[in-house]
């Protein structure tokens, strides 16, 4: 009894519910034995109970103590209901105990104490979330008339074992949630299908791994709810549920489970509730799943998996239905206008699918189904963001009266928003950004939104048209606005938002300064974006902004100091403004930023050594400003940082080693500074590092071969005009994700190493998009770099995915054109120029099919150009000028769109398009005749060139006339007309004097 008492001693609060009664649950009014009311007073006297919380059992007759129940006619104690934080006493003399609620409680990880298991009388035990650990005592399996048993937990439970179920006979509802029954037998299924009388089994969050067996014959003949969601099973979806007629409620969501969903499901007479969402793999097609009769279905929850085909019409069947989730999956077609037959219809989602075509009318069909001025009368959540939706918006949306939350985004859809919309009194939050809707918003719009929360209708061509002096009805928590037509002048109505906590008037169009007044709502948004406007003047300093905010005040005109922010901030862009000055010494102030970018302003001076204790930071831009001095090797210790970029500034000196200690960092770009030394050893313990760009330095060495061990996932590779020497190491084609590799204008050797033919990236090429995005939130930074194209520079973002080059110009590299380079099939542009490159261009460039750009010129390049050349058809930009190249241009196909200057300095080259006859085209000498022929073929010559001229002048010249002053075509056209027929006069004249001649000589 001691032992008992030293681990329950708990302070606590007691919550009392209604306590059972053995026979018919009233409210006990017998005497209890003398033997219970001893064990009861055994019990209280082992507590410490300061708030006197048990003063109520004092007395003869413990029936009438707080929490306790007795049997009206014997008086034996049947119900101790103790839930909430409390100690467990020794209560194995309550023989006539039935039903035992300790839950809640906070038993400071004790076992479960073994004298529960003779409590042979318990029909209700719950020791759930009561803070006991350990594993469950099999004991337990001798509670015979136990009908309900909860011993859910935090994981702190566990059993190996459930062979000690099969005592439970007479076992109704089962909850094991969140014990651990990671060690037991993928049969455990079969045990429980022994209980023909179990209605509830909940075991979610068990850490069940595995296939769901078949029980074999199923026995569940009561299972009504079964709940598995939150396991671990790799297991096809158990077939054998279908036979279980008496299921109302099936939550099957994260599971694991793959194969088709059976379509006997809707088959299942009593079926309200089946949740299957977040397996990923369960597929099914939506046309013969909602065939089935689903007559009781009040919850479909199916969300990310793999379903698909066409919602039918057969779905305006289930008129039982509130809440129908498909969202996430593989959805295909147009909704059918069926949907207006729910009636019961609270919540529909259809989010991120292939949804296609227009918003069905369904006004007219679903209000005289459901016998409502209206249809759908219940819907208050209406959710199909990013789909391929088109057309209108259609009025019907504005008669949904219960209507809270509609959500339209990222579709196609155009034209302006039902003034309709602004009648929903009911309506919370509305979502249509990123569509291509447009018109004006007026006043009549909002007239009635008085519960708006969250309105977003960014990324549109909307023009927001209210009087200066507007009020809004709504007080907003989110409003974004960007892209729309809200200026010129900042809008006066934020002034009176109270609540809001984000704002976005990003390319809102508004220019001039920001009202003072705005600053003291500043304060409280978590979320600010008011960049790409052209608001100017100073900021305040310190900057009010909310704790851990967003703030993207970039794209404007804003001048003076860089602001501090007045409270830690997630993330400050200030970047393309014009702001002047150093950066402040101490950036401590700005708080534990994870984002920072003040590129492109006026910054001066140098980068303080306090950047090194920002150490959450994972993105630093301060490219295109006016640093100078070195960097600080402090910046090695932000460990968490993925992107820096301190491009096209003066900073000097080495490359400090502390850069290598960034394990996370993805993009480095030092370009455009006077940085010298060699490229660190310790960089090659960068292994997540995609861009590399530490051209237009004075970096010198030799380019490391360790490079291809230390920068497996390197995408972008630029060295250019440094001062690098030596060869370059054929170890580089192991890197397999290159797509970009800039090694011009440097001091290289050697020759083209063979092996660049296997640089995989540039043999496959890339065909898809993916945007190269860091950061995190709302902010990020956008991966750019210039690839030289054309003979000029060209900065890629978006497409930069896309692009595969080599440029190894301008350096000293001899040997002959590598055959292998032809490879790269997926090369689109290749710069060799300016070097001692000889031998010739093989037939195989042909291979080289996706080649845009090539640039050969100022090489030692002899021989044929390939006659395989003009089948290049990507092919826009060449130079082979200044080369030994010979022989006739083959100037067909894509080859007749460059002009003779891609030709210039190759002495040997003849033909289209230079001006230099090949021998073998040349004419023969001209003979001279009995009647004259030099002479009159010059004048024949004269003739079929003029009317050549002409004829290409009477194709362009109207084009052009027409063009510019239909009034001059009369004139024109009456000139070619006395053109014509004078030549034509001539050639008859000539066509009579040559047959005269022949005449004459016979």
């Amino acid at each position: 009894m001691a032992r008992d008492s030293s681990l329950c001693i708990i302070l606590v609060s007691i919550y009392i519910l209604a306590w059972l009664s053995a026979c018919d649950g009233n409210i006990p009014v017998g005497n209890c034995s003398e033997s219970d009311r001893e064990a009861l007073i055994d019990f209280k006297n082992g507590l410490q109970d300061p708030h006197y919380l048990l003063s109520s059992w004092q007395g003869s007759n413990c029936c009438r103590w707080r929490g306790i129940g007795c049997d009206e006619r014997t008086g034996g104690i049947t119900s101790i209901d103790l839930h909430g934080d409390f100690g467990i006493p020794s209560l194995v003399r309550l023989k006539s105990l039935r039903f035992l609620d300790l839950s809640s409680n906070n038993f400071d990880g004790i076992p479960i104490p073994e004298f529960v298991g003779s409590l042979e009388n318990l029909r209700y035990l719950n020791l759930s979330i009561a803070g006991f650990r350990g594993t469950i005592p099999p004991n337990l399996g001798n509670l015979s008339n136990l009908q309900y048993l909860d011993l859910s937990s935090s994981y702190s439970l566990s059993t190996n074992n459930l062979g000690w179920i099969s005592g439970l006979g007479s076992l109704k509802y089962l909850a094991l949630d969140r014990v651990n029954l990671s060690m037991v037998s993928s049969m455990w299924i079969s045990v429980l299908n022994w209980f023909p009388s179990l209605s509830e089994l909940h075991l979610a969050g068990c850490l069940l791994s595995g296939s769901i067996s078949s029980p074999g014959l199923v026995n569940f003949t009561s299972l009504a709810v079964l709940d598995l969601n939150f396991n671990k099973f790799d297991s096809k979806f158990p077939q054998w549920l279908v036979n279980v007629s008496s299921l109302v409620s099936v939550d099957m969501r994260f599971c694991g489970l793959y194969g088709r969903i059976p379509l006997g499901l809707g088959e299942l007479p009593r079926l309200q509730i089946l949740i299957l969402s977040h397996n990923y793999y369960l597929s099914a097609s939506c046309t013969q799943l909602f065939q089935g009769s689903w007559k009781s279905i009040e919850v479909l929850d199916l969300v990310s998996n793999k379903i698909h085909g066409r919602l039918p019409t057969s779905i305006g069947k289930m008129t039982t239905l509130s809440n129908f989730d498909l969202s996430d999956n593989l959805v295909g077609g147009g909704i059918p206008s069926a949907i207006g037959s729910l009636c019961s219809l609270v919540n529909f989602d259809l989010s991120n699918n292939n949804l296609t075509g227009t918003l069905p009318e369904i006004l007219q069909r679903g209000s005289e189904i459901c016998d409502s001025q209206s249809s759908l009368p219940n819907l208050r959540y209406l959710r199909l963001s990013n789909n391929r939706l088109r057309g209108y918006l259609p009025s019907w949306m504005g008669q949904i009266k219960n209507l809270e939350d509609l959500t339209l985004d990222d579709n196609f859809l155009e034209g302006p928003i039902p003034s309709s919309l602004g009648t929903l009194k009911n309506l919370i939050s509305l979502d249509v950004s990123f569509n291509h809707l447009s018109g004006i918003l007026s006043e009549e719009h909002f007239a009635s939104l008085r519960k708006m929360k969250f309105l977003v209708l960014s990324s549109n061509s909307f023009t927001l048209n209210v009087t200066a002096d507007w009020m809004p009805p709504f007080q907003v928590i989110q409003l974004k606005m960007g892209s729309c037509q809200i200026g010129p002048s900042f809008p006066a109505w934020v002034r009176y938002q109270n609540e809001i906590g984000s704002l976005d008037f990003s390319n809102a169009s508004i220019s001039g300064p920001v009202p003072s007044w705005f600053w003291n709502i500043s304060s409280d948004l978590s979320n600010l974006n008011m960049s790409l406007n052209r608001l100017h003047g100073q900021l305040p300093n310190p900057l009010p902004v909310a704790r851990f905010a967003y703030v993207d005040l970039s794209s404007n005109l804003f001048q003076g100091p860089l602001p501090v922010p007045i409270s830690i901030v997630e993330a400050l862009d200030l970047s393309n403004n014009q702001f002047s000055g150093g950066i402040p010494q101490n950036l401590r102030k700005f708080g534990p930023l994870n984002f920072l970018s003040l590129s492109s302003n006026r910054i001066t001076g140098g980068l303080p050594e306090s950047i090194g204790e920002m150490q959450l930071l994972q993105v630093i831009n301060l490219a295109n400003n006016n640093l100078s001095g070195s960097i600080p090797p402090s910046i090695g210790n932000c460990s968490l940082l993925e992107v820096l970029d301190l491009q096209n500034n003066s900073l000097s000196g080495l490359i400090p080693a502390s850069l290598g200690q960034l394990q996370e960092l993805q993009s480095l770009h030092l370009s455009n500074n006077k940085l010298s030394g060699d490229l660190p050893s310790s960089f090659k313990s960068l292994s997540r590092l995609e861009t590399l760009d530490i051209g237009n330095n004075l970096l010198n060495g030799t380019i490391p071969a360790w490079m291809a061990e230390g920068f497996i996932k390197l995408r972008i590779l630029s060295l250019r005009c440094n001062a690098f020497s030596g060869e370059i190491p054929h170890q580089l084609s192991s890197l397999s994700s290159l797509q970009v590799l800039d090694l011009a204008e440097n001091n290289l050797t050697g020759n083209i190493p063979s092996s660049f033919g296997d640089l995989k990236a540039m043999v496959e090429g890339q065909s898809r998009i993916e945007y190269l995005f860091y950061g995190r939130g709302s902010t990020y930074y956008e991966e750019n770099f210039l690839v030289t194209t054309k003979s000029q520079p060209q900065l890629y973002t978006k497409t930069l995915s896309l692009v595969t080059s080599i440029d190894i110009s301008r350096n000293n590299l001899d040997g002959e054109f590598p055959e292998e380079i032809t490879k790269l099939a997926g090369l689109l542009i290749l710069n060799l120029s300016r070097n001692g490159i000889g031998g010739q261009i093989p037939e195989s460039i042909l291979g080289m099919s996706q080649l845009a750009s090539l640039d050969l010129s100022s090489n030692g390049l002899s021989g044929a150009i390939p006659q395989s050349m003009p089948s290049l058809s990507f092919l826009s930009y060449l130079n082979l000028s200044n080369n030994n190249f010979s022989g006739k241009i083959p100037y067909t196909q894509q080859m007749t769109t460059f002009e003779a200057s891609s030709y210039y300095g190759n002495p040997g080259l003849c033909g289209a398009p230079l001006n230099v006859t090949c021998p073998a085209d040349e004419p023969d000498k001209p003979r001279t005749t009995e009647d004259g022929g030099i002479d009159n073929e010059f004048i024949d010559q004269w003739f079929y060139l003029s009317v050549g001229l002409g004829y290409a002048a009477g194709i362009l010249v109207p084009a052009v006339v027409l063009h510019i002053k239909s009034s001059w075509a009369d004139a024109y056209f009456d000139f070619i007309d006395r053109i014509a027929r004078s030549w034509l006069l001539i050639g008859n004249r000539r066509a009579k004097l040559r047959r005269n001649r022949r005449q004459g000589r016979r």
